[in-house]
């Protein structure tokens, strides 16, 4: 590898650990500053837990919509314009998030943020897989996420620091900060070799037209699921938790604080992991367990402490680390034409599904009459979905990416 080829490699890696910093940065912001920006517009308690619910759903729903849109556009247009224009989106929607005055500006706002911060993680990790030597390209992924993963410590602190809307500001102008050293970063050369050949490229209903293909979607969608169920039930939620547990004073930012710097690690750990094992897949049943143990000790804290459930949180961060190799592995599972709609839009549906997820566990705790027990049981349904759908899933350490889909 020639120095001038390894110094545009490492220029996209930090590139893109950069960018999801941003995007973890401001797509963990409201839920670090639910309760005080809902509080200052006037909300009352009650219409903070459920507006903010529905805010949430919301941002995720616009996730999903530019997972599609962003994915298709990697394909047919290049990897670098996701990378311009989702920042571009997502910065001047923050921007103006610290402008509302009323929740409907609030809803839409955070809607368009989630449309824009969609296509940061999948369009930089196609990026990278394409870019980098197979035998690196796990690692970098690891990299980039777990880099990536502090933006939701920072935005922890800059909650702490500074008032609920000059936080949105801070995001806004990292996000336009960082589109000006993208300016430097150069296309996959996999790609440019693609856009020579006459290939449909980023056609979005390709994945329902194959019966393989669509299964590797679906598959790659649920061993996702026990992700957003910790970040967006379990963790978000945390003070409703505390509370039914006995322990007072559980704070939601501090605990997703916890949960993403925790996160940063076990991306890292699962990076090198799979890398040591040669396999995805043994690395991802590995923090599927990790994930299992800590959800089994969040339920089992009742009179516990805050620092304990701080720690437990911390815990179902580290093996909630297996987000990035499902987004790897999302990545290496479809041709150079779809690679990019794939790797994009996978981790968004996952996001996007966390509405039918509280849609669930609303279900389960009405049908049991209790918010823990509700929340347990839609936990073991879905991990059972996930680890099913990972047993199925193809292997794809070391798979050579240079291939097509077609009919």
């Amino acid at each position: 590898m020639s120095s001038k080829n390894n110094s545009l490699f490492q220029l996209a890696v930090i590139v893109s650990a950069l960018g999801f910093f941003v995007d973890v940065y401001d797509l963990l912001l409201f839920g670090i500053i639910r309760k005080p920006s809902l509080t200052d517009l006037g909300l009352s308690p009650v219409e903070v837990l459920s507006q903010g619910e529905l805010i949430i759903s919301i941002q995720m729903i616009g996730l999903l919509v530019g997972g599609i849109l962003w994915g298709i556009i990697g394909d047919k247009k290049g990897r670098l314009n996701v990378l311009f224009g989702s920042i571009l989106i997502y910065s001047i929607a923050n921007i103006l998030n610290g402008m509302v005055t009323d929740i409907n500006q609030y809803m839409v706002l955070r809607f368009f943020a989630g449309l824009g911060l969609a296509g940061e993680l999948g369009a930089g990790i196609t990026l990278i897989s394409e870019l980098l030597p197979k035998e690196k390209r796990g690692v970098a992924a690891a990299m980039i996420a777990s880099f990536g993963i502090l933006g939701a410590v920072t935005a922890f602190f800059m909650k702490e620091i500074f008032f609920w809307r000059t936080c949105y500001y801070i995001g806004g102008g990292l996000g336009l900060v960082l589109l000006a050293l993208r300016m430097r970063v150069h296309e996959s050369m996999m790609y440019a070799q693609l856009k020579a050949q006459a290939v449909e490229r980023g056609n979005f209903l390709m994945f329902f037209t194959n019966k393989d293909r669509f299964l590797r979607y679906m598959r790659c969608i649920l061993i996702g699921l026990p992700a957003w169920y910790i970040i967006g039930v379990l963790v978000t939620f945390s003070a409703q938790f505390g509370a039914a547990f006995g322990i007072d004073g559980i704070d939601p930012g501090k605990a997703i604080m916890f949960l993403y710097l925790a996160i940063a690690f076990g991306d890292l750990s699962v990076g090198l992991l799979s890398q040591r094992l040669q396999s995805r897949k043994k690395a991802l049943f590995i923090f599927y367990g990790i994930t299992i143990l800590f959800s089994t000790l969040f339920f089992l804290q009742q009179g516990g402490t805050t620092t304990t459930f701080y720690m437990i949180c911390a815990g179902l961060g580290y093996g909630t680390g297996f987000t990035v190799v499902y987004i790897t592995m999302s990545a290496e599972q479809f041709g150079t034409n779809l690679r990019a709609s794939a790797a994009i839009s996978i981790p968004n549906m996952v996001r996007g599904v966390l509405p039918l997820i509280i849609v669930l566990f609303k279900l389960m705790r009405n049908v049991f009459d209790n918010y823990v027990t509700g929340a347990w049981v839609t936990g073991v349904i879905l991990m059972a979905i996930a680890i099913l759908a990972a047993i199925k899933t193809e292997e794809t350490f070391g798979k050579d990416l240079n291939f097509i889909e077609t009919d």
